[in-house]
């Protein structure tokens, strides 16, 4: 198995933009019986998608020795490459947002957030069961992604919707941080 690309890696491989696919796929972003669509961000949405990223890793302020990876980084380039899914009521601010990168073997999630006034709804679990369906979508077996060790909560999570650890790793861009790298194999529609 590859392993992760490098911690706070910059690296824009090949998007799962819809650009990529079928004209009717918007449709299928929206979930049956819930609110709200899973659509890609657009530039005028940076500031929404910085807001929505720091406040959901708020909560780790004071076990870190600083701000996550996803807080730090520049989503501009990610958002023009069609990385940046937001999950939109329509309502108000997104609810949560996808970052994913398209890999030879397999989708990354570089970051999964849900806004602090809308978690303990499944959303975070939702927006990892869409990130599986694009990887399905794209031909894809595998999805990956890594967080800080001292994320108990998200590791948990993780676990409990089929992911596995695969290793860990320093963090090279934050001496002392130890990344967790986990997986999930996806064996068919349903797995």
């Amino acid at each position: 198995m590859r392993s992760a690309p490098p911690v706070g890696s910059t690296a824009t491989p090949p998007s799962l933009s819809t650009r990529d696919r079928p004209r009717d796929q918007a449709r299928r972003l929206r979930a049956p019986g819930r609110a709200g669509v899973i659509r890609l961000a657009t530039r005028a949405e940076l500031p929404a998608v910085v807001a929505i990223t720091g406040a959901a890793n708020a909560a780790y302020d004071g076990v870190l020795d600083g701000p996550p990876i996803p807080v730090t980084t520049d989503y501009a380039p990610r958002i023009a490459a069609g990385e940046v899914w937001l999950l939109d009521d329509g309502a108000g601010p997104p609810a949560g947002l996808v970052v994913l990168e398209r890999h030879p073997d397999h989708v990354l999630i570089f970051s999964v957030v849900v806004a602090p006034a809308h978690q303990g709804r499944g959303l975070g679990r939702r927006l990892l069961a869409w990130a599986e369906a694009q990887a399905r979508a794209a031909g894809l077996a595998q999805v990956r992604l890594y967080t800080n060790a001292k994320m108990t909560r998200n590791i948990a999570l993780y676990a409990h919707c089929g992911y596995h650890e695969t290793g860990r790793r320093e963090n090279p861009a934050r001496p002392g941080w130890i990344a967790v790298d986990m997986a999930k194999t996806l064996d068919g529609p349903d797995a």
